[in-house]
């Protein structure tokens, strides 16, 4: 930030750290060109016809609103009842590194009431960095990536395999700070917070209507940091605690042990083992016995002994230790997928038992979504260097082993896969100086909609009532169930989302939801796991 900017310095071991106030905010958009949308056909894909596309120019730097800019890609759905619509709703799916644009075409017409789809224009965008959007890349191409990254780890398993980790995560990051060193530069939530004001004013909003899920729920807290008086109306699905992912509550560990994640993951994981055990015949687990010893007793047997599963494709897949924990994980997302994941564990029992001729397995499904998912994510390490810019690090690289091991004993399995997660940060260089990084109570006078999931592996539920109470009249709503976040899980919290969202009517603070369905119950016809969240 330059010297004309409002600023508050502290002094850490005589290291001038510059924090942004509110009003660095106000007094640079102040500055800033509104810019103008035009909107315009999505291509040829007929499953995109009824949105709409554009692309705009936002400073790079907003201390130099009149400098370099950075392309925003776009999308709406535009409101079905136009003469009565109320504005445009903004939207980000998590993260970081989420899609926005692929989040509203994919899911907007599925997971909004047709009520609140008559009243609003359901817009998305790329945050700057990502996706469509002038995109933070760490190699020259996307196969050059691919090939860099294809005998990576999920996380690693003993002593030999985290020393290369270590290694490889240095690599990643001088990759990445060589090869787009100045998005990077310019890449924190903070300025995503900014070109979403610019954006609520392009669309002529008065005040913004936002709908924030994961990491969108940070995105959400800067935003209302920056221009709590800009606030019409939040929701905010699975919360991401402000001063767990910023390192601000003085918490030294690594961003992927703050996150507590991995505490999450293994409260969802024994939910799921307990789950299937009463639903009998409704999950294959119980056919091999006590579905946690059956999974137990195979993970501990991958560990030292992976099985290779073949795929539709004639390929196959390793499934090592670390990869079944990472397919584990990403399968607590949704409890309609637990059924798919009870199958998974059957068969890698199986195959990893000398009693089963392995020839006759066929691919489980959970296996080959998250094996796509792989290969569809493209750039998936530049996507998601926020924290990287703008989060507070360990600063002990070499102390992951430790981390990791620590965080296992309270969380078995998980714990150490999400410690391990931002390695690479450790090894970065670079930062934002128009990051914000704290204090988080703000100022925002609108009653602001939470959502907690009681059992969700990403966002632990624990963080949800300390986030509410950020803003001055947040109302929290626990949903009791599973998975993370409330999309395509509970009409209950529908009617309040949409309730809220069209008339600006809030439950009460401490409100409960149900989920529509537990997770063994037989699933509708048609009907599967959304997975629209990035993980």
């Amino acid at each position: 930030m330059t010297p004309r900017r409002i600023l508050r310095r502290l002094s850490v071991a005589g290291v001038a750290l510059v924090l942004l106030t509110p009003m660095t905010a106000a007094v640079a958009q102040a500055k800033t060109d509104v810019p103008k949308i035009a909107w315009g056909s999505c291509g040829t894909d007929p499953k995109l016809k009824s949105f709409q596309c554009a692309s705009v120019e936002v400073p790079t730097d907003y201390d130099k609103p009149h400098g370099p800019t950075t392309t925003i890609a776009l999308t709406r759905l535009p409101a079905t009842d136009q003469a009565h619509k109320i504005g445009t709703l903004f939207t980000n799916p998590g993260g970081p590194g989420g899609s926005g644009v692929d989040f509203v075409q994919q899911a907007g017409q599925l997971i909004y009431s047709a009520e609140l789809r008559a009243k609003f224009d359901i817009l998305g965008f790329d945050p700057r960095g990502v996706g469509h959007s002038d995109p933070a890349t760490c190699y020259p191409t996307a196969a050059a990536e691919s090939n860099a990254l294809a005998n990576v780890p999920p996380f690693p398993v003993g002593a030999k395999e985290e020393r290369q980790f270590i290694v490889d995560g240095a690599k990643v990051a001088i990759s990445c700070r060589t090869t787009s060193p100045d998005r990077l530069a310019h890449y924190s939530t903070a300025n995503v917070a900014r070109d979403m004001d610019l954006l609520r004013q392009a669309v002529g909003d008065d005040k913004l209507s936002y709908a924030g899920y994961s990491y969108g729920t940070y995105l959400g807290a800067t935003y209302a940091k920056l221009f709590p008086n800009k606030v019409r109306a939040l929701v905010l699905d699975g919360t991401l605690s402000p001063e767990w992912y910023s390192g601000s509550n003085g918490d030294k560990a690594p961003v992927g042990v703050r996150l507590k994640q991995g505490d999450g993951a293994y409260d969802t994981y024994e939910q799921f083992l307990a789950e299937c055990k009463k639903a009998g015949a409704n999950c294959v687990l119980n056919e091999l016995g006590d579905p946690k010893t059956v999974v137990e007793s195979t993970m501990d047997r991958l560990k030292t002994h992976p099985v290779d599963v073949p795929l539709p494709d004639g390929s196959t897949i390793k499934v090592t230790y670390a990869v079944a924990v990472a397919v584990t994980f990403s399968n607590l997302y949704d409890p309609i997928g637990y059924p798919a994941l009870a199958d998974l564990w059957a068969q890698l029992a199986q195959l990893s038992s000398t009693s089963r001729a392995k020839a006759a397995v066929q691919a489980p499904q959970a296996l080959i979504e998250w094996n796509r998912r792989q290969e569809d994510y493209t750039t998936s390490i530049g996507s998601a260097l926020q924290p990287c810019v703008e989060a507070k690090q360990s600063g002990r690289p070499l102390s992951y082993p430790a981390y990791a091991a620590a965080a296992d004993k309270r969380a078995p399995h998980f714990g150490a896969y999400r410690a391990w997660i931002g390695i690479q940060c450790e090894f970065m260089g670079v930062r934002d100086q128009d990051a914000f990084l704290g204090p988080w109570q703000n100022k925002v006078q609108a009653p602001v909609l939470v959502f907690g999931t009681r059992h969700d592996p990403a966002t632990p539920y624990e963080a949800t009532r300390p986030y509410a109470d950020l803003y001055p009249d947040g109302r929290m709503v626990t949903v009791e169930g599973w998975g993370h976040t409330t999309i395509g899980k509970s009409a209950c919290a529908d009617k309040l989302t949409t309730d809220y969202l069209t008339q600006l009517k809030a439950p009460a603070d401490g409100t409960t939801c149900k989920q529509d369905r537990k997770p063994f119950d037989p699933i509708p016809t048609g009907k599967k796991a959304l997975n629209l969240l990035p993980q």
